[in-house]
Formats: C-alpha cells, structure tokens, sequence
C-alpha cells in the first residue's frame, strides 16, 4: 500500500497499482494546469465513508509506493480517470475490474 500526500499534511492510503494509475491521471490533468475533484469510497476498514479532495496545481501532492518496481499501467484505465475528472463530480478512483464500465458509461454519455 502506498500514500498520496496532499497539501504537505494529510495522506490516503491506497494500493500501489491504483496509486500508480491516480498518480498517471493527476499528473495529465496538473500538466494541463486543471483542477478538479478526485473522489473515491472509503473501505469498512479506514472508516467508510467518501472523500473528495480539491486538486490544483497551486497544492502540493506526491506520491510515495511501498513496491520498489513501479507497475505496467493500463491506458484505459488511466485515460477513465482523466475523463471522469471532466464530469462535474470530478475523477472517481475505482479498481481496475471496473474500468469497462466506466469507459462504456462515459462513451454514452458523451453521445447521448
């Protein structure tokens, strides 16, 4: 499990392969210069519970992974996570398995 630190202070604990995903999708949004909301559940086990944190290019953010060998990342993956920070709830973090769904929700709503 690995951190994202936000603002210097507070941290969230998430696994590394999400964390690696969250940190590819932050990083395109920040280059951009955009913020946005990133959203995520919180599990029975940190509390419950939903979290959503401001992200801006004015707040410091980093990443620290409890692996030494960074993961492959999944394109898809990473390029839901960018266009879900483009909807007004803003980039919902969610597991991998849930990727297709997501990539399917989005492409309907963008016809529809």
């Amino acid at each position: 499990m690995g951190f994202l630190y936000y603002n210097g202070v507070t941290e969230f604990e998430f696994d590394d392969r999400v964390l690696a995903h969250l940190k590819a999708a932050i990083g395109t949004k920040l280059r951009r210069q955009e913020s946005f909301f990133v959203n995520w559940t919180n599990p029975a086990e940190q509390g419950s519970g939903r979290v959503t944190i401001w992200m801006s290019p004015a707040i410091p953010v980093f990443f620290r992974f409890a692996g030494n060998t960074p993961p492959s990342l999944n394109a898809k993956w990473v390029h839901v996570l960018v266009e879900t920070a483009n909807t007004p709830r803003g980039m919902t973090v969610m597991r991998e398995d849930q990727v297709d769904s997501a990539f399917a929700a989005l492409a309907a709503a963008q016809e529809g």
